[in-house]
């Protein structure tokens, strides 16, 4: 990993919303404010998409079963969710960071880096422009935000972390050497349990402690993961701040509030979550060639099977009876919670059309086409395919 030759350091922002969709809602009902509120929980089989400050009092977390939220936070105000409207505020706050610079690279609905590297003769002190930004979405979304900066990607997003909620930490200049060396090392990204299982083991705890051996140590213990490491624990990271992030594939699942046992049934929910993945591939104008399927028994036992087609699709009857035929390939031995289907694998060439085309294949396109154009119009449930294949 080289080191960066710039006239002028790198300034990166990470900005992260604060509990996002647990604000918006209670944002939207004034009467939630100060309580637990608790997104996704809804039903005592779902799983829990975001929590208030209030609620992560309680030991609430995001992907905890709602089940669990319920026992341990019994005041909690759960709610199902809205992501049209989180979707909305998330596009507002994009543009307000496009206002700073036009390197904003958008992780998640809720999450973003923003590139001000050189920005200072234009905009003025850094650090004013991310007050700024933070006063901005609080007047005129009426929601906070944590900012981290930092000199990287890296450490941006642990400051943004550092202090929540509507946080502002600062990691440049001499403070990066002495804050990354105390830094533990559960806290730095591609850290996960087996790598911190590896460290414990040779007494490895903080960022500080990696920093003392050398590189080549690491390579030999962890690959390219090492070499990672190492590089981060000295506070260096490289990587740029990219304005489009390539998705690498679709996917939709449901948790059923009971569980089914009917094949029928379960093609019928195969068939529902196709559309989806089908009209989102068709949104981002991509074709994937490879079809998963997901079930997840009433015991939580998880199976996945997959198959890669001959030639990419976004045609939502080719998903669904590509599904159907990995779920007649398995042989159900218990009751399923849980589906789910997603395409992959996208074609990054343009398809090569056939001389004879398959008229069959042509007028499902050409259903999926006015389908597309009634929803848009219409909304999503106004207008439901039948659930034969």
């Amino acid at each position: 990993m080289s080191v960066s030759k710039s006239a002028s350091p790198r300034l990166i922002a990470h900005l992260d919303m604060d509990a996002f969709f647990a604000s918006v809602e209670q944002l939207d009902r004034p009467e939630l404010q100060g309580k637990p509120v608790i997104v996704g929980g809804d039903s005592d089989r779902g799983v829990v998409s975001a929590a208030s400050y209030e609620a992560r009092n309680y030991g609430v977390r995001s992907a905890m079963p709602a089940v669990t939220a319920r026992r341990i936070c019994p005041q909690g105000v759960f709610l199902k969710g809205r992501m049209s409207r989180y979707k909305e505020i998330s596009e507002n706050i994009m543009t307000i960071l496009r206002d700073y610079s036009p390197l904003v690279e958008q992780l998640s609905i809720d999450e973003a880096f923003l590139d001000l590297s050189g920005s200072e003769r234009l905009l003025g002190p850094v650090r004013e422009v991310c007050r700024t930004i933070k006063q901005r979405i609080l007047t005129e979304q009426g929601l906070t935000a944590s900012i981290g900066l930092a000199p990287n990607k890296f450490l941006a997003k642990i400051a943004s972390d550092w202090e929540k909620p509507d946080g502002f930490t600062v990691i440049l200049g001499d403070r990066v050497p002495e804050f990354v060396r105390q830094l533990p090392v559960e806290k730095i990204s591609g850290v996960g349990t087996r790598t911190q299982t590896v460290l414990k083991a040779i007494g490895i705890k903080t960022a500080g402690d990696v920093a003392k051996l050398p590189l080549e140590f690491w390579e030999r213990k962890l690959g390219k993961k090492g070499i990672d490491l190492f590089y981060k624990c000295l506070g260096r990271d490289d990587s740029p701040v990219r304005t489009k992030r390539r998705r690498k594939s679709c996917g939709a699942e449901n948790t059923f509030p009971q569980d089914l046992i009917s094949v029928a049934t379960l093609k019928n929910r195969l068939l529902m979550q196709s559309e989806r993945v089908g009209r989102d591939l068709r949104r981002l104008h991509s074709k994937g060639r490879t079809v998963s399927l997901k079930i997840k028994y009433n015991d939580f036992q998880t199976l996945t099977r997959s198959c890669t087609l001959d030639s990419p699709t976004d045609t939502t009857q080719v998903i669904f009876r590509t599904a159907c035929r990995l779920l007649e390939g398995i042989h159900l031995q218990k009751p399923v919670r849980l589906t789910g289907v997603s395409v992959s694998n996208f074609e990054k060439q343009p398809v090569q059309l056939r001389l004879f085309p398959d008229q069959e294949h042509l007028k499902q396109e050409k259903l999926d086409r006015i389908m597309d154009v009634i929803r848009d119009r219409f909304g999503e449930k106004s207008l439901r395919r039948g659930d034969s294949e």
